[in-house]
Parts: C-alpha cells; sequence; structure tokens
C-alpha cells in the first residue's frame, strides 16, 4: 500500500535533474498570466489603504457627529459619512484591516488542521484513514455557512470567535488535498526506489513531500482568504460575527444597507466595493500562481 511505504526510510535522496520549467518545451519561456501583475498591484494599495490610512488619520471610531450625518462624497469625507457622522473613508479602512485580519488568521488556522489530519491519515493509514476520511466526509456534508452560523451562536462574538469558525469549516479540502499528495507520492516508481535503498522516514519527508506539500499548501492557504473575507462578513452582516462597535466590512455593509432608506447609498457603496476589490484581486493573484504551478 502507498501509505506503508509513507513509513519507510534512506541515508540520501535520489539526486534529481534540476532544470527550468521550461528546458523541455522547445526554448520557449513560461506564459504568464496578464491579468496577475495588475491584480497584486491592486492587492498592494488596498493593504496599504487598510494599514496607512488609520496610521495618518487617527480618529476616535465611537466619536459620533449628526450635524455632518449622511454626508456624500466630498474632497474632506472621499467616501462620505454614515448616519451618525462618521468618516467612512477612515472607517473602512479600518473595517477592511480587521476583514483581512480575520481572513489570514482563520486561513492559516484552516490550512494547519488540514494539514495534520491528512498526514495523519496518509501515514497512518488503515483504520485510522478510514475513520478520519469519515469524519471530512461528514463536516462536508454540512453547508460551510450553516456550520458557522452554529458555531458562532454557541461562542461569543469576537475576531477570535470569526478565526475559529473559519479555521472550523474550511479544513477539509485541504485535508483531502494533503492526503492525496502523499500517497500519490508514495506510488511513484523513484520514491519506492528510494525506500528500496534504505532511506529514512525522516529524510522521504524531508526531501520528497515537504517540497510538494509546500506549494499545495501555500496555493490551498491563497484560495481560502477570499473565501474567508466572504464568510467574515456574512457572519458579522448577520450579526454573529464581530460586535457592532467593531468597524468590519460586514459591520460596515449591515449599517450601510440600513442606511439605504435615507438614500445615502455611498454608505453601502463604499464597504462593498472593497469586499468585490479585495476578492477580485486575491482571485487575481493566486489564479496566476496555480496557473504557474500547473503549467
Amino acid at each position: 500500500m502507498a501509505s506503508d511505504t509513507l513509513l519507510a526510510g534512506s541515508r540520501r535522496p535520489p539526486t534529481t535533474s534540476r532544470r527550468a520549467p521550461w528546458a523541455a518545451g522547445h526554448g520557449t519561456a513560461p506564459r504568464r498570466p496578464l491579468g496577475r501583475a495588475p491584480a497584486a498591484g491592486g492587492l498592494v494599495l488596498l493593504v496599504a489603504y487598510a494599514v496607512l490610512v488609520p496610521v495618518l488619520l487617527p480618529v476616535d471610531l465611537d466619536l459620533v457627529d449628526y450635524g455632518t450625518g449622511a454626508t456624500g462624497p466630498s474632497p474632506a469625507h472621499p467616501f462620505g459619512t454614515d448616519l451618525a457622522g462618521r468618516d467612512l473613508f477612515v472607517r473602512s479602512a479600518h473595517g477592511l484591516r480587521v476583514s483581512l485580519v480575520a481572513a489570514l488568521a482563520g486561513a492559516l488556522g484552516a490550512v494547519v488542521v488540514g494539514a495534520v489530519v491528512g498526514a495523519a491519515c496518509a501515514l497512518l493509514g488503515g483504520r485510522a484513514d478510514r475513520w478520519g476520511m469519515r469524519l471530512v466526509d461528514g463536516v462536508n456534508a454540512v453547508p460551510h455557512l450553516l456550520l458557522g452560523i452554529v458555531v458562532a451562536a454557541a461562542l461569543r462574538g469576537s475576531l477570535v470567535t470569526i478565526v475559529l469558525v473559519v479555521a472550523a469549516t474550511h479544513w477539509t479540502q485541504t485535508a483531502r488535498l494533503v492526503r492525496a499528495e502523499l500517497l500519490a507520492l508514495g506510488a511513484q516508481d523513484f520514491y519506492r526506489a528510494a525506500v528500496a535503498l534504505g532511506f529514512t522516514r525522516r529524510q522521504l519527508l524531508r526531501h520528497h513531500a515537504a517540497p510538494r506539500l509546500a506549494t499545495q499548501l501555500a496555493v490551498a492557504f491563497g484560495l481560502l482568504v477570499p473565501h474567508a473575507v466572504w464568510h467574515e462578513s456574512t457572519l458579522t452582516f448577520l450579526g454573529l460575527g464581530l460586535p457592532p462597535h467593531q468597524p468590519s466590512l460586514g459591520a460596515l455593509l449591515d449599517l450601510g444597507q440600513q442606511a439605504l432608506l435615507s438614500h445615502a447609498w455611498w454608505t453601502l457603496a463604499a464597504p462593498a466595493g472593497l469586499l468585490v476589490a479585495v476578492t477580485v484581486c486575491l482571485a487575481g493573484c493566486l489564479s496566476g500562481r496555480e496557473g504557474e504551478h500547473h503549467a
């Protein structure tokens, strides 16, 4: 069995020729997706906006001024103000930063949990593998949003809660990916040859499994980040995520849709535009990287 092969060992990994990815392709350089550079530039601008604006324009997020409430976009307030007179340009930067932190931490937690479960199933094999995959199937059978709502409702709304929800509902795909990669590696002829030569288990995992998994996990982490941003925004919009006084994209969307009755369309346009922009930029960057990986 492939899982049994993964438990074996050797002294040194077999040497492989290091050739450029395009060496076997008639001397032509690999084609890079055209949309990756604009997406990366847009992502850098969004991150700079989320990090620098709260530092350069420090304001009290709880300070209200109903005299300037529901003011449209202007040079003084590029994104306008909400019904309480709070500047949306600064609040949106705070909200984007909170949402990105929650998404990055949640995606990292999901990747770590999935990698541990997938590696344990592949390395242990047998009954542990079967029960581990049944656990994955059981979690996948429940809609992620519904499971997230149950977990968020059971815990007090906070940034830690959002991170736990994302990690607890999005680890299954990574577990399947890691298990499949390890089992596929154990079936390779060069890997079986290394086992026959007496390579140690640690050397096999270090020189063969780790490089393959590092690339796969990086792509999996990147693909989870935009999904986690939407997950945080949805839970907060439903009132199960971050508290109302702590700005996030979900909280701003909730307040914005309430302000539509007062014809203050900009209160919804600002956070919705940032949510779409960060998702598109992340997807553009990751699609380029995934395309290079499969090339």
